[in-house]
């Protein structure tokens, strides 16, 4: 990089707006890529985006801390977002009543099962209690998860990076293992991926199917709330 070209980056890089706008950007060339892609799973938005965020960041050698200042509106903007899940919830009420006691079933059982595989795996491989407490809510919404680990005692950044791979990892493989296990209940689909991939597997849902994504919405929502009254018992198990 020139002189005069460090210069400008300087100047240009301690503006707060600067790294909200690189993030938009980074999402909007994800989105684009992930639609002329044909809206293939493996190309997905926020993979990309990512991976773009933390190019940028590398190549330019700015610390994270410094990031976050300036793109602190995208993370505040998670609880809004969250809260409007309740739209579709709110739309699908009369499927819900039809299969409540199957969903709490399920629900039970997928909360269950990806906190004690991770936590089990985790203990096997030698990590402590504060890396244990970190990984416990992994799969819950990003605000609620990282609000759980604080009180588990575990690394809320951390924790946020895990949730995010999680989601990602979810939202990926999601569609192509639910069609090899030929599950074409949208309502199921859509349920399992919000209980696992929170939302980013819900966005996932909501671009195949919009009962997908309906009942990918209840999922993570109800999973959180579970989340948040189990993690502490599970997690006391390892």
């Amino acid at each position: 990089m020139s002189e005069d070209a460090f210069r400008l980056w300087s100047y240009l890089s301690s503006g707060p707006l600067l790294w909200l706008w690189v993030t938009l950007v980074a999402y909007w060339a994800g989105d684009s890529l992930f639609r002329a892609s044909g809206r293939k799973p493996l190309v997905n938005p926020v993979l990309i985006a990512v991976a773009l965020l933390g190019t940028v960041l590398t190549l330019t050698g700015t610390p994270y801390e410094r990031y976050f200042e300036g793109a602190q509106f995208v993370h505040f903007m998670l609880g809004p977002a969250t809260v409007c899940l309740a739209v579709p919830l709110y739309g699908a009420l009369p499927k819900v009543r039809k299969v409540l006691l199957p969903l709490l079933a399920a629900l039970l059982v997928g909360s269950v099962t990806a906190m004690a595989t991770a936590l089990g795996v985790a203990k096997l491989l030698g990590a402590d209690q504060a890396l244990l407490a970190s990984l416990a809510p992994k799969s819950a919404t990003a605000p609620v998860a990282i609000g759980i680990a604080e009180g588990l005692g575990g690394e809320p950044t951390l924790t946020a990076v895990l949730v995010i791979l999680t989601g990602m990892i979810g939202a990926v493989a999601v569609t192509p293992m639910l069609n090899a296990l030929r599950l074409k209940d949208w309502r199921a689909r859509g349920f399992a991926t919000g209980v696992a991939a929170h939302g980013i597997g819900t966005a996932r849902a909501f671009q195949v199917n919009e009962t997908a994504g309906a009942f990918a919405s209840i999922g993570m929502g109800l999973n959180a709330v579970l989340t948040a009254l189990l993690a502490p018992i599970v997690l006391g198990l390892f």
